[in-house]
């Protein structure tokens, strides 16, 4: 069935009072609309497993999809015992929830990029500069099919080497958990990077902060997936879902650090939002 409207929503963080006003703001209907959320879908909200849950049920009956964040993922090592969950993530209901098993395993078989439409590709992150459309679906498939695996030894193996900034530049002839930590870093935790691609992962400031020398966000640089599609991203609170160009729209409005929640319009482009009404 075709649906009437398409919304990217950005970063929930387990914020799902505000989660739950943005779908009143914008009349959603699961029988005739969408939601394609941006990851992070958890952490440091008030009610984690709540929005989970809630998501996971809008999948299930075909009205939403989300990509993989870092909090995502994080969570996942947490549960496997590969992680410390850190109280500031508030993610420990989860793990510790009736069906957190369940919750978990369905997690951790989601995407890490997905096309809503023809012209749209959605990360978390955003994409490097030097990865077009197709490399970025075929990169992030490598990852999935490793987080997905039913043989639970494979996917702690790489959970249990996702963490490090190394390598910071993408190669085609990477291999192993090298190959699969840098893809995961370029969909997940990306925000500065070199004209070559190279990231740097100390920055998490608004765009008017002093940057590291030679370094930019992501999106300054001619970006080869912006060719052929609109990027969507979350991720960068502190760019509080800016539009960067018409090729380029960022949809984390930083509501867990009690700003907005976002939702962006596909058929339109009409940007929504609420502020979070709960104080974390």
């Amino acid at each position: 069935m075709t649906k009437r409207f398409n919304y990217v929503i950005g970063d929930v963080q387990g914020c799902f009072e505000a989660l739950k006003a943005l779908l009143k703001e914008i009349r959603f209907d699961p029988d005739q609309d969408f939601l394609w959320f941006a990851g992070d879908l958890v952490a440091r909200g008030e009610n984690s497993v709540g929005a989970l849950r809630f998501i996971k049920k809008l999948a299930e009956r075909g009205a939403a999809a989300t990509v993989l964040g870092n909090h995502d993922l994080t969570l996942i090592a947490g549960a496997r015992g590969l992680k410390e969950i850190k109280e500031k993530d508030r993610t420990q209901d989860v793990i510790d929830a009736i069906d957190g098993d369940e919750l978990i395993d369905w997690l951790r078989k989601q995407p890490l990029c997905l096309l809503p439409n023809e012209h749209t590709i959605l990360t978390h992150a955003g994409i490097p500069c030097i990865w077009d459309a197709q490399k970025t679906v075929t990169l992030a498939k490598e990852v999935e099919a490793v987080l997905a695996n039913e043989d639970l030894s494979v996917l702690d193996a790489f959970l249990a080497d996702m963490y490090g900034s190394k390598p910071d530049l993408w190669e085609d002839n990477l291999t192993g958990s090298a190959r699969l930590r840098c893809i995961t870093n370029y969909l997940t935790r990306m925000r500065l990077t070199n004209a070559e691609g190279a990231l740097e992962f100390s920055f998490k400031d608004s765009l008017d902060a002093p940057m590291p020398d030679g370094y930019l966000p992501w999106f300054e640089f001619p970006s080869k997936a912006a060719q052929t599609h609109q990027i969507i991203f979350g991720h960068w609170a502190a760019l509080e879902g800016r539009t960067i160009n018409e090729q380029i729209q960022n949809i984390d409005g930083g509501c867990v650090w009690g700003r907005k929640l976002m939702a962006y319009r596909l058929e339109d482009k009409e940007i929504f939002s609420v502020e979070n009404p709960v104080q974390i």
